[in-house]
């Protein structure tokens, strides 16, 4: 076996360490696009319509799902102001909808707890912290 020299090994160590501090795909917008900000009134028509079309495909018939599917009722899904979500984000959701079975989108359009897929989750508010505790103005 040969062994590498100090020098050697160091500039080994030093072209590793460049690769690993080079940013991942995914952090600036991948395949050669610049990472944009989500429409949100397209964002929320296109889900509207994949909201009708599994419906009806899965045979659903909740309240959501009636206006989802009528045309005069404007979408559902709206972002807080502070929610910055990117255009990936929505293609990556809307994706995730696409091929949810019709098992699990009836828990996407449930009228008592409807649950949202990870992949739709953009904007994630972080649990208020229990009173008297530190970041809610009391004391501690």
């Amino acid at each position: 076996m040969t062994r590498l020299s100090p020098r050697a090994l160091s500039l080994v160590v030093a072209t590793f360490a460049l690769l690993v501090m080079a940013p991942t795909v995914g952090d600036t917008g991948a395949c050669g696009r610049t990472a944009t900000e989500l429409d949100r009134d397209r964002y929320a028509n296109a889900r509207k319509l994949q909201d009708c079309e599994r419906c009806r495909e899965c045979g659903l018939d909740t309240a959501r799902c009636l206006r989802a599917c009528d045309k005069t009722q404007l979408p559902e899904i709206a972002l807080p102001a502070t929610c910055r979500p990117l255009y990936h984000d929505g293609e990556v959701c809307l994706r995730a909808l696409a091929a949810a079975s019709c098992d699990t989108y009836a828990t996407y359009v449930d009228d008592e707890s409807a649950a949202t897929p990870t992949e739709c989750d953009f904007c994630q508010v972080p649990p208020a912290a229990p009173a008297g505790t530190l970041g809610d103005g009391a004391a501690p």
